[in-house]
């Protein structure tokens, strides 16, 4: 069953490079990053592990914890984790989940749930659509889910590009523009009446009818 926003994620029980998890409690009352890749020792996944090493405090600062997945065996996690620093600089201190029984990749619907026995001689190619991003919430619902090719390296600057907005936006009664970054002016949501903005936000700009714009709110 396909997985949407809003939808409960769900929890799993299964052994990663720290040892072995029940997810929701693993991820706590915090903000969640899933992330999965096709292969471990496979070129663009070496360099985005890396790159989500480098950001991981970037992730902390935001209360949110990360995780990665793929089919391969923890053993594998571990050996990769050398060449992953050789070629960006950073080793992951994250967990990384060894999702063998392809149970995980299954549950989250990257795999179809028929598919029959391990990930013993799968190939990226067999699991070229376990390639995304889910971003989780305190509440344990998805907030966010993104899924790429495998021939293009993901930018988890967006990934914490949207983080921001998700939280910003679950305290506020703001939305986020196209492009938004950190600090820029918002979106006042239409369930906010022109008194209760300005009482909220002190002040708004209206560039169209149905598009108000304000500060930021702290």
């Amino acid at each position: 069953m396909a997985l949407r926003i809003n939808d409960i994620a769900p929890d799993f029980e299964a052994d990663t490079t720290e040892g072995p998890i029940r997810f929701h409690d693993w991820i706590g009352d915090g903000y969640a990053v899933l992330f999965s890749h096709p292969k471990n020792f496979t070129p663009v996944c070496t360099t985005e592990l890396g790159v989500m090493a480098g950001l991981a405090p970037e992730f902390t600062r935001r209360g949110a914890k990360i995780i990665g997945i793929s089919v391969d065996p923890v053993e594998s996690h571990h050996k990769w984790k050398g060449d992953i620093k050789v070629a960006t600089g950073f080793e992951p201190a994250y967990p990384l989940i060894g999702d063998t029984d392809l149970k995980v990749a299954k549950l989250y619907d990257m795999l179809p749930a028929n598919v029959e026995g391990t990930s013993e001689g799968r190939t990226p190619a067999d699991n070229a659509t376990v390639r995304t991003v889910f971003i989780i919430g305190p509440d344990k619902r998805i907030k966010l889910s993104l899924t790429y090719p495998m021939t293009t390296g993901r930018n988890f600057d967006e990934i914490l590009r949207a983080l921001d907005s998700i939280q910003l936006t679950a305290t506020h009664q703001v939305a986020t523009p196209a492009n938004w970054k950190q600090g820029e002016d918002v979106i006042v949501t239409a369930a906010v009446s022109d008194e209760d903005a300005t009482t909220r936000f002190g002040s708004f700009e209206r560039v169209l009818p149905y598009l108000r714009k304000t500060k930021q709110p702290g």
